[in-house]
């Protein structure tokens, strides 16, 4: 229906009516009279819906007491009285996003789904859950989500009675505490705090939203529920409704259902504070800081030598100029975003750091630039404001380079108009306009419109616009700060061991058993099932909601083509896809490392044409992305089949397809590798790119190892990334001196033999015209090669690893190959999968253990594996692993439980993807034989799975799980105290 300015729909005043090309709909605004809730709606043809909610929550201290609440009222509400709804709906919705974010002065909960019924079923849910959470009537959520003592037997017991004794140990546990204490052992995250904190002093951006593991158990129960009276209020609340929906209907859901009704309670509960002579409790407001020089300050942080790094932040202005906000973010792109880029190359040319980095954060009210430095040399950080000014003030000198900043102009622009941004549209849309909108009521829209931007930015390039503003951000930018992160390995500014172990000794025996007897209540009221009543009371859709599956755009080999290539028929909107996949089953076993190295420096060198800074500026301006790295798909039966391929990935817009066949062609066949100074930059680069990829995503580093123990697609993986990889460039660095010349000419060989035109295919998506004109442009590489496959991979071997990186927490992994057990993929595993995952294994390490992830997962490939993610256990996390098959085994859900796993499995499976992603996956069913028979076929089997086949499982879980094959990433004592069998090696630090 039309919803016009003036109109009232069902308790909403609509205040605004505005086109929006940039989403192809329509943006309205309005608010709700009764309640003073907010709204817009984004009005488009999406049939990927969304929902979200949102609140300003200002911090006023390092408790994180938003995050822990963002995680709280997801643990049951008045009107689902369920312990774990959050995970109810994951189990057993068609979502295609669920989820919660703590930003550093708000709290969005979004949902997005497909389906009409779906959607609303998720809005009631998120929406009781927000106003009316069990939190008030059960500290549990409190101390499960957020922080509770534990005492843990010295011997390992958990006999009630050993741990009353005096031989025990005093921590904290609970899943926010755990999840911040791996997010701060990033020293990158750490810098990032410090540097907010530094540059506004005086509000609430001076403190981690998030919490820090010293501050968050100085949070008591009463002050976290009175965080939220104060601010999960309706007049506090943002609402943001997007896609093909009915309106009529979702706004007089909204007012009869929540907006109303809630209102009218929080207007008694205001007068009741008033009888009682007591202020109303209204949310913070967000303050401005006044400009700040800050002094110089060194942090020092127990972590690996190689996690050191420093960085300045420049104020930009405020949140209402959204122009000035995105120049900046393009003249940092056209400055730092790559090595050739002119402020970065002469950092490092003058050795200041091994990488330099900078970019625009925007999601406060005083939006910021940040440039860091990893592995400063000693004595930058202090200087670092001087360094990068008087490089500012020689880049004025010589002219800034226009055509650079065009470039970076157009590489934005491309993204903005691609918006493939790797999560349902209607969330990101959400959270770019609290963007604004937070902090002006009528900004609702102002960070979702860039085509004006764009124009007013153009216009710009012709004066002096990009040079005063660069002058203003690093030479005479008033508002600034430095900060340095130093290791200090084995020293800590946390003494909260100390604290513990302090109030340890001073318990008495009445204390002990407090504890412990809080402790038995949690884990009673975890373990105990939700009843039969409570479990009704959540909104389901059941099997045969489940539709047709969606079609899909045709594809297949054109023989007319030059080369051979797959053509996708998919719409792309504009802009044409090209990748080329060349086999790399005719290089050897020891050539792969050097196929990474050559993915990390094409397209960062010279090549026979242009110097690489010539290259890189084209590049930005006439390509969207252009992009070498390596993938090795596999056969779904063959465990020992392997198809490797190193792919080049590319994409233009439609006026610019003819660069879409000729820079990729001249960097693959072009390119100069003498440079060996440039490629050691890479190389330190990747190096620290891979330490903090352990340090963060140690859960994908352990599972990838574990798979190299029986696979030889891993074995593959572990040469091309991962710890093989990671090991063969930090001993090229170490030798780099005799090996520079040597590595020049190996890549320059490897580049030859693998970029030849009879080992390539390429996949391309877009319209006849772009396809026409790709050809035309010749992108052949124009040369043969010998056509002998020489790959020979290892046989794997089991290790069973445990790798020390710097982290507080551990990441584990456990898993074998199901192929190597004769057993074939159905779809009924996805179903049986999300069962292990979100049933058994949540409750059991996730909300009992406190680590922040936990899942299982099994491919069509054959992979089959265990995984936790920021764990503060290890030895109970494997112990729980191996039991996952006793209770697949026993596993009896209710109809309505079993219809839920089904229905979200057949929706994660039919989620929906754009056009890049499609052509991805259709190439790599082309690629493994597979058809789109086989797609329905496997999603037939998910739809027809029943209990009988999912406990069949169990014996394959068992046996997999009794080859023992585990590894595992972490923090030193967590790993030399593990009574696992491992031998702690270091790997970082």
């Amino acid at each position: 229906m039309e919803l016009n300015p003036g109109i009232a729909l069902h308790g909403f005043a609509i205040a605004t009516r505005e086109d929006l090309p940039e989403l192809e709909g329509i943006a309205y605004t309005g608010v709700h009279e009764r309640s003073g809730a907010r709204l817009l709606y984004l009005q488009n043809d999406d049939n990927n819906k969304s929902f979200a909610i949102g609140f300003r929550t200002p911090p006023q201290d390092d408790t994180g007491v938003f995050h822990i609440l963002e995680h709280s009222v997801l643990c049951g509400s008045r009107r689902f009285p369920v312990k774990e709804p959050f995970v109810d709906l994951l189990k057993g919705s068609m979502q295609t996003f669920l989820n919660a974010m703590t930003f550093a002065d708000k709290t969005l909960y979004p949902v997005a789904s497909t389906n009409e019924q779906d959607l609303r079923n998720l809005m009631d849910v998120y929406l009781d859950a927000v106003f009316h959470p069990n939190i008030y009537s059960k500290r549990t959520i409190f101390e499960q989500e957020g922080w509770h003592y534990e005492l843990l037997a010295n011997d390992g017991s958990d006999d009630p009675a050993a741990l009353c004794a005096d031989e025990t140990t005093l921590v904290h546990n609970g899943v926010v505490f755990n999840e911040m204490r791996g997010a701060l052992s990033d020293a990158s995250s750490v810098l990032y705090d410090e540097v907010q904190a530094a540059l506004f002093p005086d509000t609430c951006y001076a403190f981690e939203s998030g919490g820090t593991p010293q501050a968050i158990p100085s949070l008591t129960y009463e002050d976290f529920l009175e965080e939220h009276r104060r601010h999960y209020r309706t007049d506090n609340s943002y609402i943001i409704l997007y896609g093909n929906m009915d309106i009529e209907s979702t706004l007089a859901f909204l007012d009869e259902r929540y907006l109303s009704p809630v209102a009218a309670e929080q207007d008694e509960a205001d007068r009741a504070r008033e009888s009682a002579g007591l202020d109303p409790l209204r949310p913070r407001s967000i303050a401005l800081q006044e400009p700040v020089k800050a002094p110089y300050r060194a942090r020092a942080m127990d972590t690996a030598a190689e996690n050191a790094c420093a960085a300045c932040g420049y104020v930009v202005g405020n949140a209402s100029d959204r122009t000035r906000a995105m120049a900046v973010d393009i003249l940092l792109d056209a400055l730092f975003g790559s090595n050739e880029a002119p402020m970065k190359r002469a950092l490092l040319d003058a050795g200041a750091a091994h990488d330099v980095s900078a970019f625009v954060s925007d999601a406060l009210a005083q939006p910021f630039a940040m440039v860091q430095l990893q592995m400063p040399a000693e004595g930058v950080g202090a200087g670092l404001h001087e360094l990068i000014a008087k490089t500012a003030e020689e880049i004025l000198a010589k002219g800034l380079d226009k055509q650079l900043v065009e470039a970076a102009l157009s590489h934005t622009e491309f993204q903005m108009r691609e918006h493939d941004m790797g999560v349902a549209d209607g969330v990101v849309y959400a959270m770019v306009a609290l963007s604004s909108w937070l902090y002006d009521d009528e900004g609702a829209i102002d960070y979702l419109r860039y085509e004006q931007v764009f124009a007013t930015l153009r216009e710009a390039l012709e004066g002096d616009y990009f040079e005063e503003l660069l002058r203003s951000l690093f030479c005479e930018n008033d508002h600034v700060a430095t900060v340095e992160v130093v290791p200090t390995p084995g020293r800590s500014d946390d003494d909260s061991i100390r604290r513990l172990a302090q109030m340890n000794a001073a318990l008495s025996p009445a204390d002990r058993k407090r504890i412990v007897a809080e402790e038995a209540e949690l884990r009673a009221l975890q373990e105990a099932p939700d009843s039969p009543e409570a479990t009704a009371t959540l909104p389901r859709l059941s099997a045969g909601d489940i539709g047709d599956m969606p079609s899909y755009p045709d594809y297949g080999i054109d023989p007319a083509a030059p080369l051979a290539c797959i053509r996708h028929t998919m719409p792309t909107h504009g802009i044409a896809y090209a990748y080329r996949y060349f086999d790399l089953q005719r290089l050897a076993f020891d050539d792969l490392p050097y196929v990474s190295v050559l993915s990390l420096v094409l397209g960062k060198l010279d090549t026979a044409k242009r110097n690489a800074a010539e290259l890189d500026t084209l590049v930005q301006g006439k390509l969207g992305n252009l992009s070498f790295y390596s993938e090795v798909l596999e056969n779904y039966a063959d465990v020992d089949a392997v198809i490797p391929k190193f792919v080049v990935s590319a994409s233009a817009l439609s006026a610019n397809v003819e660069w879409l066949a000729d820079l990729p062609r001249e960097v693959l066949i072009e390119t100069d590798f003498s440079n060996t100074d440039k490629i050691l930059d890479v190389l330190k680069q990747r190096k620290i790119g891979l330490e903090q990829h352990f340090a963060n995503s140690g859960h994908s580093c352990a599972a990838a190892r574990v798979k190299s123990y029986y696979s030889r697609a891993g074995v593959m993986r572990e040469q091309l990334s991962n710890v093989e990889f990671y090991r063969f460039v930090c001993d090229t660095i170490e030798h780099y001196d005799e090996r520079a010349e040597q590595l020049a000419a190996r890549l320059e060989d490897v580049a030859k033999r693998l970029f030849c035109d009879d080992a390539c295919t390429i996949s391309f998506a877009g319209s006849d015209a772009d396809y026409e004109a790709f050809w035309n442009a010749h992108p052949a590489c124009g040369r043969t090669g010998a056509d002998g496959r020489l790959l020979r991979i290892p046989e794997p071997v089991v290790r069973n690893e445990a790798f020390i990186v710097p982290s507080d927490v551990c990441y584990a992994a456990l898993g074998w190959d199901r192929r190597r057990m004769g057993v074939s993929y159905t779809g009924a595993w996805a179903v049986a999968a999300r069962a292990l995952s979100l049933d058994y294994l949540w409750n059991e390490v996730r909300v009992k253990g406190g680590a922040y992830g936990v899942g299982f997962q099994v491919r069509p490939a054959g992979n089959m594996n265990f995984y936790s993610y920021r764990d503060p256990h290890l030895d109970v996390t494997l112990e729980r692993f191996r039991k996952a098959s006793s209770w697949l085994a026993e596993f009896d859900p209710s109809p309505a439980d079993m219809d839920g796993f089904i229905v979200a499995s057949v929706a994660a499976f039919d989620a929906p993807v754009k056009p890049r992603a499609l052509m991805k996956r259709q190439a790599a069913e082309f690629f493994c034989g597979r058809t789109m028979q086989d797609r329905r076929r496997m999603r037939a089997q998910m739809v027809s799975a029943d209990v009988e086949a999912l406990r069949a499982f169990a014996s394959v879980v068992e046996s997999s799980n009794a080859h023992d094959a585990r590894c595992v990433f972490g923090n030193r004592d967590i790993l030399q105290s593990a009574k696992a069998a491992f031998e702690p090696i270091v790997l970082v630090g």
